[in-house]
This record gives structure tokens, sequence and C-alpha cells, in this order.
């Protein structure tokens, strides 16, 4: 469907981290931008909530814009609810995974992290990603509801306390054999959005990886030799649409994004 935008959709501004690599790649491609703002945030919900709520949305999302691809730019919707949507929808349909494989092939001292939602990180997915591509590494792993809270803040342009970022990284450097890790992978993708403060907040020796450059290929491998108009306005989608959201209008906007509507 050449005449179709790419849809992203996550349970909050996440997602636009993964826009970014894709617009870098593909500049002529137009965006719908979709947030779950009236269920965000996912990380703290139970995997039957997301595995109901998550197909329904995207089959609605579906229908109102034709799309040519979807891309779910959520870790914690994509390790539950992927499959189920690829069985519901009838357009090509990208996920998020944690970056545990090129973690493992960074890591000198074969000790990594995982930050993410607390749903993420107990995912089977993640226990297979670990044993399939860092066998040989212990992979050490912490949920944060807050690091989501804070790059929402961040991106609403509100300021944040480096305090809250040290205390997340404690969640996964005060582990045993914490102190031996040298690369996190950011298993969320509202996560790189904080990567410097948390950067900051971290030893010197640690380097952050996350998903997003991978996926922008893979987005751009599945629409190779598709034509783009470019004319449309990128626009973001919300489910709740209120002042919480018109203050990311800035955000949005860097991004390309400048027309906000409701589902």
């Amino acid at each position: 469907m050449d005449s179709g935008a790419i849809l992203f959709f996550d349970s909050g501004v996440g997602g636009l981290s993964v826009v970014g690599h894709t617009v870098a790649l593909l500049p002529q491609a137009p965006i719908v931008y979709a947030a779950d703002s009236a269920g965000f945030p996912y990380g703290i919900k139970s995997e039957a909530e997301i595995a109901a709520r998550v197909p329904a949305l995207l089959g609605r999302l579906v229908e109102r814009y034709r799309p040519r691809l979807v891309v779910i730019a959520c870790n914690t919707a994509s390790t539950i609810a992927l499959p189920a949507v690829r069985g519901a929808l009838d357009v090509p349909v990208v996920g998020t995974v944690p970056a545990i494989k090129p973690a493992a092939l960074a890591s000198r001292s074969r000790v990594i992290g995982v930050l993410g939602t607390e749903a993420t990180v107990r995912q089977s997915y993640v226990d297979d990603l670990a044993s399939r591509f860092a066998g040989d590494c212990t992979v050490l792993r912490h949920g944060s509801a807050d690091l989501v809270q804070l790059a929402e803040a961040k991106l609403a342009g509100r300021p944040t306390d480096p305090a809250r970022y040290r205390a997340v990284l404690a969640g996964l450097l005060d582990q045993r054999d914490g102190d031996r890790i040298d690369v996190i992978v950011n298993a969320c993708t509202h996560f790189p959005l904080v990567e410097a403060e948390l950067a900051a907040a971290a030893r010197p020796t640690i380097r952050f990886v996350d998903g997003g450059p991978g996926i922008a290929r893979r987005i751009a491998f599945l629409t190779a030799g598709q034509a783009w108009s470019g004319a449309r306005p990128h626009r973001a989608v919300f489910t709740r649409l209120g002042a919480a959201e018109h203050a990311l209008a800035p955000a949005l906007a860097r991004y390309g994004i400048s027309v906000s509507e409701a589902l």
C-alpha cells in the first residue's frame, strides 16, 4: 500500500525514540504516531490486560489510518501481544524486543544489565533471548516504572531530579555482580529518551544500547522499493487527548509531528 503511512504504537511517547531513527533513514515516509494515553503506563499492567487491549486498539487504528506497516514501538506490548497482533492484522507488523544480542556482542566483562519495565523484564521471552544470544553472560535485570515517568516528564518540558536516575540504576548495579556490568540494554523505548541522564548517573565505563537503530533498518528493508508521497503531515493520535497530551506538542514537533487528534 504505497499510499499508506507507517503507524507507530506505544503506550506513551517512548516510541518517538524509534521514530527518530526511522525518519533519519526514510525522511519521506509519512508517520502516524499512536499513543494509548488512556492506558498508560503498560509496564505495571498484567499480561492479560495488555494482551486484550493492544490487538483491539491496533485493529481500530489500522481501520482508520490504513497504514502500510505497523510498528509496536513498545517492548512491553511486543513481548506480550505481538503474536496476537500479527494474527489479527493484514499488514506487516514489526515488534520491539530487548537488544540483548548486541549487548552481549559488545560486553567484555560478560555481565550485562537489562533495564526495562516490570512487565518486560519478567517475560519468558527475555529468558529466551538471554539463552540464545548471551549464554556465556550473566544477565541482570531491573524493572522501573519511575524511569518511564521521567521520560514522559522530560518530553513534556518538566525538570527531572538526577537522584531519581541514580536510584533506578542502583536497582540494577547494586545486585550481585552489578559492579561488573559494562553494557546496559535500554529495554523500554522510553529509556533512550533519557539516555544522557542515565549515562550521567552511571559509571563512565558503562555503555547503553537499545533496539531503535535495528528496528529502523527492519522498516527500511520491509518497505524497500515502495513509493513515498511525503505530502501529508506527520500526525499523532491519542486514546485520551487532554492537557498532558497537548503539553507534548513541542516534543512532537521536534520529530516533525504537527497534527494531534483523539482516537
